[in-house]
């Protein structure tokens, strides 16, 4: 499902027209990402959590050279799913 497809879906499922599922679900996304820039956690129950997670910097090879390299320490996001999405899954 890309974001067109939850778009419709959201709007099929809401009753809303198009342009109002586009914002609603872009408001979403840019509410999470501004939580997670932030470094705050979202849990939405039912459904899961999303969070940060940092990895320090550490030594790697270059497999074209073998040569070794320092990898960069980052933050990503990172999704953990809730109790009733993981029983969804399982249930399918």
């Amino acid at each position: 499902m890309n974001r067109t497809d939850l778009k419709n879906a959201v709007a099929e499922k809401a009753g809303l027209t198009g342009t109002d599922a586009d914002k609603a679900v872009a408001a979403v996304i840019d509410s999470i990402a501004e939580a997670l820039v932030a470094g705050d956690k979202v849990t939405i129950p039912g459904f899961g959590t999303f969070e940060t997670r940092h990895r320090a910097a550490r030594q790697g090879r270059n497999p074209q050279t073998g040569e070794s390299m320092e990898i960069a320490a980052s933050t990503s996001a990172a999704f953990k799913p809730g109790s009733d999405l993981k029983r969804r899954l399982s249930d399918a």
